[in-house]
């Protein structure tokens, strides 16, 4: 689909990424599928066959490239929204047309937002100008210094959802004159990934930032969380020397369960993506 602002020149195409996840859905199902067969192909209960180790693999690559290819497509719509004479002009009645039907084509998000440079900001969540600022967010410098902004986790000011926020600065003049941000309701992006993978029942994908909270589950309960509030405090030092490399696998127990997982770190977000199982 097309969203086109009345009068403007610049149409916004949310659906450029879709060919991409579709791709990615289709590795995921594949994986699934090969996956759910690996008890009859064991070597022993407790050591998955090389066989396994690859079709997890296969799963990890198309459920983090899912997710990225989500988050880097919004960060495409709102980049043509920024590059707009609308926008450009820092008015939020001009470019709130062209936000509104942002807000309406993503499944994903909690809240588009306009913001000036002295924090202040308006949102689709509030129908215009709201009571809080964003200067205080550690996100906001970075916008104020012409940086995108893509994975970093927030409790939503506006709307109070577990989020993730994806934003771009908008430039006028070789200055930055506002930023366009969305904020992505990580329950629904959870939800996404879990309704188009379909997993075996003994497996399951996270991931976590640099901090080891927990930005997307299968379990959404456990969504930024820390290891240890999920396990024991043995949890801790096994995650933290995992996020330290850039892949690799763990075993550790998890509420009188065996579980292993394999993991690598996004170069685009910065978080570490996992997919798990459960050695019976």
């Amino acid at each position: 689909m097309t969203m086109t602002a009345s009068k403007s020149k610049h149409p916004i195409k949310i659906a450029s990424y879709r060919n991409m996840v579709s791709r990615m859905v289709a590795l995921i199902t594949l994986a699934s599928a090969m996956l759910a067969t690996l008890p009859a192909h064991a070597e022993s209960p407790t050591a998955p066959t090389k066989t396994a180790s690859v079709n997890a693999q296969v799963a990890l690559n198309a459920y983090q490239g899912l997710i990225e290819e989500h988050l880097t497509g919004v960060l495409r719509c709102i980049k043509v929204v920024a590059a707009s004479p609308e926008a450009q002009s820092a008015d939020w009645a001009r470019t709130r047309p062209m936000l509104d039907r942002l807000d309406k084509e993503l499944e994903t998000d909690a809240s588009v937002w306009f913001a000036m440079p002295d924090g202040k900001y308006y949102s689709t969540s509030a129908d215009g100008l709201t009571e809080q600022n964003l200067g205080d967010r550690s996100y906001f410098s970075q916008l104020m210094a012409g940086q995108d902004v893509e994975g970093d986790l927030v409790v939503s000011k506006s709307t109070g959802h577990r989020s993730v926020i994806v934003a771009t600065p908008v430039m006028a003049n070789g200055k930055v004159v506002a930023a366009i941000g969305v904020s992505l309701r990580l329950r629904l992006l959870s939800q996404f990934v879990d309704e188009n993978t379909q997993l075996p029942a003994n497996m399951y994908f996270y991931s976590m930032n640099s901090d080891a909270l927990i930005s997307t589950h299968r379990n959404i309960d456990r969504m930024f969380k820390h290891p240890t509030d999920i396990g024991d405090e043995s949890l801790g030092p096994i995650f933290t020397s995992a996020l330290a490399k850039e892949n690799g696998r763990l075993d550790y127990k998890l509420h009188e369960k065996n579980i292993s997982a394999i993991f690598q770190k996004s170069k685009t977000l910065g978080w570490h993506f996992f997919i798990a199982w459960q050695d019976d």
